[in-house]
């Protein structure tokens, strides 16, 4: 394993045995490779195997087949070390209501194997860089469904770890506090962390991530930067023209009835539109006497890529991902680019994530 990755999967798969004798599939030879200081994410369907892959990432399940190392290590042989080392997020954000956050904190903090002062000045650092420093001596279980996601969050970072990995991270916050997390995600990438963030919110992995794994019935049926994901198989360039709502028809008129001409609040959509037709089409409205509040241009989503790969019959060609234009404001590009897959996944799976074995392992520590 090369010193510059975090995670390298090859083939990694996991089965699990039904009480009919049967088997379920639950993640179809996964291949992944995460550089460190990278933000990943891994987007699919409920039970397309997210969640199996970090209790792999974590030793928590043991594959049924394929090999994974995680920091230079094994998973299965070496998960005590290795879970020193990685910050665990889970889904539900588990805490002890009856202690206090700060309680709930520095207890973890102990277990990490810190000492009883620093547990609790991490404690104290961490309420406070999770705005929960004023209810840090409360009982968490009058906390709400955000605090107690954001009292998580802290935990996860308690000993300082390498690779966080993250399952559903802003799920239930609030509009300033997602904000806030989202700019630690920036900062830890900053850093030199490394992050893999399971969501199932598009934006949050086109502003966030340097790469993503799409998966779909336990297979990777996509892999890429956002931007280039979106470039491929997003919708085309759309237009977006601000103006007065009286203005509409005038600008239908002089764009011809062959342009697409779609209303929207404020103003009108074009599309589909050439990058290199933009400047004539603000040419002829401006030469009408049209007033333009704004001409927008619109790129690809990662959404509208997503849902166009979930609607595909198969998964998706063999072709190699298009260039990073580098459009995108937000995405560093710290990330090299990579192929895109053409597996398809097994017919079953669905159900992979919940037949996995429940652990009763503190959450930080996997």
């Amino acid at each position: 394993m090369r010193p510059d990755v975090a995670i390298a999967a090859a083939g990694l798969g996991r089965s699990f045995a039904r009480r009919d004798g049967t088997e379920v599939t639950a993640l179809a030879g996964l291949d992944l490779t995460v550089e460190r200081g990278e933000v990943v994410g891994l987007l699919g369907h409920n039970g397309a195997g997210k969640t199996t892959t970090l209790r792999l990432l974590t030793g928590v399940l043991r594959p049924s087949r394929g090999s994974l190392a995680v920091l230079g290590l094994d998973p299965v042989h070496d998960g005590a070390s290795l879970r020193d080392r990685v910050g665990v997020l889970t889904e539900t954000a588990a805490v002890d209501p009856r202690l206090t956050g700060r309680e709930n904190l520095a207890s973890y903090g102990e277990m990490y194997g810190l000492e009883r002062e620093r547990a609790q000045a991490r404690a104290s650092e961490l309420l406070d860089r999770f705005g929960l420093a004023g209810r840090g001596d409360d009982r968490a279980g009058g906390y709400s469904k955000g605090m107690r996601r954001r009292l998580a969050l802290a935990r996860s970072l308690l000993h300082d770890p390498e690779l966080l990995l993250l399952d559903e991270p802003t799920a239930d916050l609030d509009p300033i506090a997602r904000r806030d997390v989202h700019a630690l995600v920036r900062d830890l990438a900053s850093q030199g962390r490394t992050l893999l963030l399971c969501t199932h919110d598009l934006a949050e992995a086109q502003e966030l991530c340097d790469h993503v794994a799409v998966l779909r019935h336990g297979s990777r049926v996509a892999w890429g930067t956002p931007a280039a994901l979106s470039a491929r198989w997003g919708a085309q360039l759309r237009l977006r023209i601000d103006l007065d709502d009286a203005d509409r028809e005038r600008v239908r008129g002089v764009l011809g009835d062959d342009r697409s001409v779609r209303s929207v609040p404020g103003g009108v959509e074009l599309d589909p539109v050439a990058r290199d037709e933009i400047p004539t089409l603000t040419a002829a409205l401006a030469a009408a006497g049209v007033p333009l509040y704004g001409v927008i241009p619109l790129p690809p989503s990662l959404e509208e890529a997503y849902v166009a790969l979930h609607d595909a019959p198969s998964a998706v060609d063999s072709g190699v991902e298009p260039a990073d234009t580098g459009a995108d404001p937000n995405r560093s590009g710290r990330g090299a680019a990579h192929a895109i897959d053409d597996g398809a996944g097994p017919s079953e799976g669905a159900a992979g994530d919940a037949a996995g074995a429940v652990s009763r392992r503190p959450e930080g520590r996997a």
